[in-house]
């Protein structure tokens, strides 16, 4: 029986992983579950998975959660703290699923038992690709991609040689706002914005699937987790979603991965490797779809494309600036503080402000990036009250 924790379970991701563990109940056992403020849904999956532990990140909710869980045997926790204690908890296989900086340390804890570590959070990969993928090969574990397009770009992989790959091409459907006139853009809303074409995710990565802030993540952790050298790496504008990757050979062959706007897929495929088992997602009829549709993506509507390019060129903690600067900007978006434009404007002033704070360090520690955080977001929160008044 395969142990597993999901760290994030009442996120989208980590409702599909449950969502997938139940239909095999006699193969898994649940060992910790973590979640936010959704108390009620966090004791839910608790209680109906029999978990050994539940926490949630906020401590003013730890009595709520304990009252829900009351008479079951399951332990309550809660705080930053506990959230990387229920990541060290034995387990074979951990998703990682927390949404934004905060899934790091949990992350980072979760490699220490020589693990495997099934990688949904991007941001543990754009703020510390490095110290990540070091701290797995220390202690022996093993990350597998859960994204849909980095899953996919893994798969394409298997048993090729490495050496003879010459590009990535990670798709990415546009967004809501894909075929908007350029001059409404400024005026698109939060609302607006967290309604997407293809795909079903929660409000914060669909806003970011709309100015693509989620692709520019994208290829900053593809650069970090298959360490391609940026020029090898591009985004290519797919409107159905339905081809997620492609790698190119050097004898100008593409291998693509072709498959449902389901995120069970690549979590599934993660679950199950290096096997593969049946999974509940709908199966394609080419012939229906009759076509799939590319395109070149427009940097002057998709300016966090460039901005990631500049990144992944500088390195070192560039990528702590470029995530915590994004996830400022979007909460003041999603706050209606700043318009949908002003959210690249941001990132790139942080960026330019804090150029010479030695971003493009060689090697640096949990603490070093958590500092460099801190000091973006207090830069970001500044650039806003500007854009505000």
């Amino acid at each position: 029986m395969k142990r597993v924790s999901v760290l994030g379970s009442t996120g989208s991701i980590g409702v599909n992983t449950l969502d997938l563990v139940s239909r095999a109940p006699g193969d898994y056992e649940v060992v910790a579950l973590t979640g936010g403020a959704n108390v009620v849904l966090l004791a839910e999956q608790a209680r109906r998975h029999d978990a050994a532990l539940a926490v949630t990140a906020h401590e003013d909710r730890l009595d709520e959660l304990r009252a829900a869980l009351s008479g079951t045997g399951i332990e309550a926790a809660a705080g930053d703290a506990a959230l990387c204690d229920a990541a060290r908890r034995p387990a074979d296989w951990i998703m990682s699923a927390i949404v934004g900086a905060a899934g790091l340390p949990p992350g980072l804890a979760a490699l220490e038992q020589g693990t495997t570590l099934a990688l949904a959070n991007k941001e543990s990969l754009v703020c510390a690709g490095p110290l990540m993928m070091a701290r797995a090969a220390f202690h022996g574990a093993t990350i597998l991609p859960v994204d849909s397009e980095h899953s996919a770009v893994f798969q394409a992989l298997v048993g090729e040689d490495i050496s003879s790959v010459e590009r990535l091409i990670i798709t990415a459907s546009g967004g809501a706002f894909r075929d908007w006139p350029l001059e409404r853009l400024s005026q698109a809303t939060a609302a607006e914005a967290a309604t997407h074409p293809n795909w079903d995710m929660g409000q914060r990565i669909t806003i970011d699937s709309a100015s693509l802030f989620n692709k520019a993540l994208e290829l900053i952790e593809a650069k970090e987790f298959f360490g391609f050298a940026p020029s090898k790496i591009e985004a290519l504008v797919h409107p159905e979603s339905l081809m997620h990757a492609l790698v190119g050979f050097n004898d100008g062959a593409l291998m693509a991965h072709v498959g449902p706007p389901d995120m069970r897929h690549a979590i599934g495929y993660a679950l199950h490797w290096p096997a593969r088992r049946s999974i509940p997602v709908e199966r394609l009829d080419l012939a229906r779809i009759g076509q799939l549709t590319f395109r070149a993506p427009d940097e002057a509507r998709y300016p966090a494309l460039r901005l990631a390019r500049a990144v992944m060129e500088e390195g070192g903690l560039s990528g702590a600036v470029f995530n915590a600067a994004k996830e400022s900007a979007l909460d003041a978006f999603i706050e209606g503080r700043i318009g949908f434009l002003d959210m690249s404007r941001v990132v790139e002033e942080v960026l330019t402000r804090l150029s010479d704070e030695r971003l493009s360090v060689a090697a640096f520690d949990l603490d070093t990036i958590l500092a460099t955080d801190h000091l973006a977001r207090t830069a970001a929160a500044d650039i806003i009250g500007t854009l505000q008044r």
